[in-house]
């Protein structure tokens, strides 16, 4: 079996490029931390390995930590990592995986690429002993279970474990429709302490191979130390990403307005800035649901989800917190092209209604590539 080692050194990097590529969302990189300088100290050792090198037969489920981005504002993450050494969520929902379905966990991949979503996975697979996938479902962050690759690609999202900060434990087995789970995760976390750990799209290694974005861990490591090398060289660390990314940079400018709300176990908001330098005159909008779903300048379409708008800070490049867009930040978005096979998902009609625009207020959006939506 080949396997990658992850080194101590590529840490900033990795968190770096997560914490861009999820789009204002996905946790807090500063949490992702904490759970993987644990691990280093207490001697866990974290490896992965690539979709290729896994055989068909193989078994694998997708998992991560369900919340609003809002409600870990107020949570210690020292105490919440020292708390998980005696009861890890994460841990009980694959536990109750391998019951429900009566298989043996050979692998686990990452539901989304985030500064948390991520290295709690890493974490998991660390405590299980087995090998983290270097791929996602996403190839960002979302704010919701149904909204992968995976779905468009025959997979189903149940059952779907869930597991609270308290220890509720509720299982969700089957539903009618692809969105229902998440519905029910939301209750779970408002009720439960403001975030719970779940499981889902069990999966063979075929089925794997045929649905995932590859490269979530070392793609992150590369924007990370393409970032740190620009800024060391005195180089502009977000046209580094832009070229790395295949990106398109949309706009950069100071934000004047930001309205949000947690609810319902999301933080949604409402962004405005207006533009500086090359873009001095023009306006931006973003809809943000934990991660940005839209965005507009001067009032036109520039990026639909599931394609990425990365938020970044204008001067060291690093990807901005949709908790921490505030009034006279200056900021720069970058929009990416999502990955084919999440585009093949967005085809079908569970695509279509996992990512649809009713998922976050605007149902007068249909999903266009960013290409074209920038020509």
């Amino acid at each position: 079996m080949a396997v990658i080692d992850f080194k101590k050194d590529d840490l900033d990097a990795l968190l770096i490029g997560l914490g861009i590529l999820g789009t204002g969302g996905g946790g807090d990189p500063g949490w992702g931390r904490k759970i993987i300088e644990n691990d280093f100290a207490r001697g866990r050792k974290h490896y992965f390995i690539e979709p290729e090198n896994i055989a068909d037969d193989a078994f694998i489920c997708s998992g991560g930590i369900m919340g609003s981005v809002k409600t870990f504002e107020g949570m210690s993450y020292d105490e919440i990592v020292e708390m998980w050494e005696n009861d890890f969520v994460l841990t009980k929902v694959i536990e109750e995986m391998e019951k429900i379905t009566g298989k043996k966990l050979n692998y686990i991949i990452p539901f989304e690429a985030g500064g948390l979503n991520t290295p709690v996975i890493m974490t998991l697979a660390a405590r299980l002993g087995i090998p983290v996938v270097n791929a996602d479902g996403v190839g960002r962050a979302v704010p919701e279970t149904q909204m992968s690759s995976f779905i468009g690609h025959g997979i189903s999202l149940y059952p779907m474990p869930l597991v609270d900060r308290y220890g509720n434990t509720l299982v969700v087995k089957r539903a009618k429709t692809s969105t229902y789970a998440d519905e029910i995760g939301r209750v779970v976390v408002t009720k439960g302490g403001g975030y719970c750990g779940n499981s889902h799209y069990p999966m063979t290694g075929k089925q794997l191979k045929n649905s995932c974005i590859p490269g979530c861990i070392t793609h992150s490591i590369e924007i990370g130390k393409t970032v740190l090398l620009a800024r060391a060289k005195g180089n502009d660390p977000v046209e580094a990403f832009v070229n790395v990314s295949d990106g398109f940079k949309l706009f950069r400018g100071e934000v004047e307005e930001m309205v949000g709300e947690n609810k319902g176990g999301f933080y949604i908001t409402r962004t405005r800035a207006i533009g500086t330098g090359p873009y001095r005159g023009s306006r931006l909008e973003m809809v943000i649901k934990n991660e940005t779903m839209a965005v507009w300048v001067d009032e036109r379409v520039k990026v639909v989800l599931p394609d990425k708008a990365c938020i970044l800070y204008s001067d060291s490049g690093e990807g901005i917190m949709s908790v921490d867009i505030k009034p006279g930040v200056d900021m720069t978005v970058v929009g990416v092209p999502a990955h084919q096979r999440l585009r093949d998902a967005m085809r079908t009609e569970e695509g279509k209604q996992a990512f649809g625009g009713d998922r976050y207020g605007c149902s007068e959006l249909v999903y266009t590539p960013i290409e074209e939506l920038n020509n």
